[in-house]
């Protein structure tokens, strides 16, 4: 067994397995997420870890309050970003093709940057 092999194979041995909440699935350490469940509150920081779910990266992705907080996050900023970037094509009519794609892009866009920012810092 090489230097190189010995390495990996005590790095493999330390990693933490998380199991998904929803569907059982083991998710290793930085690919399980925890969220807070608004079920119970806590009653003191000891209990805190009992009122966080942890879900795998599929579960995760569909996890319904990160998905409004990122759906109402593209609403303003996309909203805000239409209206500097097409605003003058808008107001005076001249609907082009490009804006077919152009606007439902520029919500697309903060949705993603929103829900990328909240599975990175929910991330175990």
């Amino acid at each position: 067994m090489n230097m190189r092999s010995q390495v990996t194979s005590q790095t493999q041995s330390k990693q933490i397995v998380h199991t998904c909440d929803c569907c059982g699935k083991k998710a290793v350490q930085g690919r399980a997420f925890s969220f807070k469940s608004r079920n119970a509150p806590a009653a003191s920081p000891a209990d805190a870890s009992s009122t966080e779910t942890t879900k795998c990266f599929q579960c995760a992705l569909k996890h319904l309050p990160m998905l409004k907080r990122s759906l109402i996050a593209a609403l303003v900023v996309g909203t805000v970003l239409t209206a500097l970037n097409q605003g003058d094509a808008l107001l005076w009519g001249q609907w082009n093709n490009a804006l077919y794609w152009k606007i439902p892009l520029t919500y697309c866009v903060p949705f993603i940057v929103a829900s990328y920012g909240a599975l990175i810092n929910s991330r175990k």
